[in-house]
């Protein structure tokens, strides 16, 4: 493991809005699982980001609007350090990062803790479509975590997932709210516009057209 990694691990664990529980620890029942309004001290709407990497969306979201809370989740220590580093520097009160895999998000949230999520070019895994963050065992973990009629948005590089994703979102009876195949010749000029994240500039650097939709589940 390279210098720069380990030294980033070791800040990580300076951040005091950086989780990273153990395996054990969420088996056996996550300390901040249904407290996370306590941590942010107050009641408002907490927002998850997916797979966040380096927490593009979390960090600039959360400086767009302080009356909500935001959440960073990845299973990359040296990823989610950019973001837990720029909010704690910039001192957001309305940010956390937590560390884990996002299979185990039960062990992390309760019921109805949740107001909304954002997954950010997620891994699309090509060979198991049951990993994919939208795959109907997911949508369904999000269900228990969502506030009823909360907003999932989905925005990607990937076709076979983006299409793999609609076809899941009729098959399952949930609500489509807008889609596009390419957000940058769509006129669209909201929240999903505000960054861009370190792979999608890769991406549109290679002329890649971004896909994003919007959906309720059922």
């Amino acid at each position: 493991m390279s210098k720069r990694k380990l030294d980033r691990f070791a800040e990580n664990a300076t951040f005091p809005h950086l989780f990273q529980p153990a395996f054990e620890e969420l088996v056996r029942g996550f300390d901040q699982k249904g407290k996370w309004h306590g941590f942010f001290g107050n009641e408002n709407p907490v927002i998850l980001e997916l797979g966040c990497g380096k927490g593009e969306y979390t960090v600039t979201l959360a400086e767009k609007y302080p009356e909500n809370n935001y959440i960073g989740v990845d299973i990359k220590g040296a990823r989610i350090w950019r973001g837990a580093r720029t909010s704690f520097e910039n001192g957001y009160p309305n940010v956390a990062f937590l560390r884990m895999r996002i299979d185990m998000i039960l062990n992390a949230f309760a019921p109805g803790e949740v107001n909304g999520i954002w997954i950010t070019f997620p891994d699309p895994q090509p060979a198991k479509a049951r990993k994919r963050l939208t795959s109907p065992m997911f949508l369904n973990r999000y269900k228990t975590l969502l506030k009823p009629g909360s907003i999932i948005h989905l925005k990607t590089d990937n076709l076979a997932f983006f299409e793999y994703t609609l076809e899941t979102i009729a098959a399952e009876g949930h609500e489509l709210l807008m889609h596009t195949f390419d957000l940058y010749n769509s006129g669209l000029t909201e929240d999903v516009m505000l960054t861009q994240t370190h792979y999608e500039k890769i991406f549109l650097a290679q002329g890649i057209p971004i896909k994003y939709l919007r959906f309720r589940l059922k």
